[in-house]
């Protein structure tokens, strides 16, 4: 398959040149078009050592023989714009071609893929908005964005999408494994109130959560994301669903879960909550207070003990500061779950990654170091195995 990738003027342009080599390794012939401010952000004289081919970011180059954008587009089965910009979607809509990148797509009778990356304001701009929806109604596959940190230092929705999933969308080489299969996943933490403006809590982010979320949809599944207090926000694929407490996440898995094919429970839960709420602000006092908690509900094990059949598939998480492979092996069996995916507590918080020991009935199996990405289709697998199995 010939391919003809585009690279917009974003700071993810540098992810562009793993694209390229990701595309190569499926066996697709690729060759670039950049845009004049795409080459501020990566040379093109990257893409020409690893395609063999000059890097297109003039549409008067001397050096071309004939309609550069006209040859490269006849050439080419499909095109890939990564990072598409705000302006280049814009420009894109309105059937501009003053540029490599936008004369090529003009030109283009295959199919095409935009692969957005910009500040998550800029995504969700009315415009932005409008557009994606006229490209989409034109033909064109959208990938991504995602959830994510930005060039600005902020998490948003506004992330281009990981070089190997644009491959995959690209080559038609997506799994759609999960298509027909409902999946409920739990992600973020739970607050416990204190008083009014104080409350119980942990260091969850809810991205892994997230990330399982996302790589279900885009495996078929029709996927519910029932969330703790987080900054992230699901695409539209995703139908989530806001809590606080833990007894909130209680009620909301028990009104969704006997419908499910997978239930995956990667929120950290609190375990107990104040038995008491104070109706107003706790004031500070010369001498120490006490605090009463009381339990909160197992949801897991209380999954694990109503099934009476293999459905859903459950899946829990397990975060250990010590023993953490044999507290995993007991949370399997004390929870009646399939699978426990077992954390690293000084790899899993906060970060794009995470490290983890698969636990089931069958054994360990040990993972190394990925990307949250990578690992929910890791955990999905296993999950997709699981259903083939009954």
């Amino acid at each position: 398959m010939n391919v003809l990738v585009g690279v917009g003027g974003g700071i993810a342009a540098y992810k562009s040149v793993s694209l390229v080599r990701e595309l190569q390794r499926s066996g697709a012939s690729v060759r670039v078009v950049m845009t004049p401010s795409a080459t501020r952000f990566v040379g093109p004289i990257t893409f020409t050592g690893i395609t063999g081919h000059p890097a297109i970011h003039d549409l008067w180059d001397p050096a071309y023989p004939g309609e550069v954008h006209v040859s490269l587009a006849g050439w080419a089965d499909r095109m890939v714009v990564a990072p598409a910009t705000m302006n280049m979607i814009a420009r894109a809509t309105q059937g501009m071609a003053d540029d490599p990148v936008l004369a090529s797509l003009a030109c283009m009778t295959g199919p095409c893929f935009l692969a957005p990356a910009m500040h998550s304001a800029m995504w969700a701009a009315a415009a932005t908005q409008r557009n994606i929806a006229t490209l989409r109604q034109d033909g064109w596959t959208i990938i991504g964005p995602e959830e994510g940190p930005l060039a600005s230092g902020e998490s948003g929705l506004g992330r281009m999408s990981e070089p190997e999933d644009i491959a995959r969308a690209v080559l038609g080489e997506a799994k759609q494994d999960l298509k027909d299969r409902r999946v409920l996943i739990t992600a973020g933490p739970t607050r416990e109130a204190l008083d009014p403006v104080r409350f119980l809590s942990n260091r969850s982010t809810g991205r892994m959560g997230f990330a399982l979320a996302e790589a279900a949809a885009a495996r078929g599944a029709e996927t519910t994301l029932i969330s703790g207090p987080t900054d992230l926000q699901a695409s539209a694929r995703v139908n989530q669903l806001q809590v606080i407490s833990a007894l909130e996440m209680h009620e909301a898995v028990n009104a969704n879960a006997l419908t499910q094919d997978v239930v995956i429970m990667a929120a950290a839960v609190s375990d107990y909550r104040p038995a008491e709420i104070d109706s107003q602000k706790i004031k500070k006092t010369s001498g120490d207070r006490s605090l009463t908690l009381t339990r909160n509900p197992d949801i897991l094990a209380e999954l694990g003990a109503s099934r009476t059949t293999g459905r859903p598939v459950l899946i829990g998480f397990a975060l250990e500061t010590e023993h953490l492979i044999r507290n995993a092996q007991a949370k399997l069996k004390r929870k009646g779950a399939d699978l426990i995916v077992a954390n690293h507590a000084d790899v899993g918080f906060a970060g794009q990654d995470n490290q983890v020991t698969l636990v089931s009935p069958a054994g360990t199996e040990p993972l190394p170091r990925m990307t949250k990405r990578a690992l929910a289709d890791v955990i999905l697998d296993r999950a997709r195995s699981q259903l083939a199995s009954e």
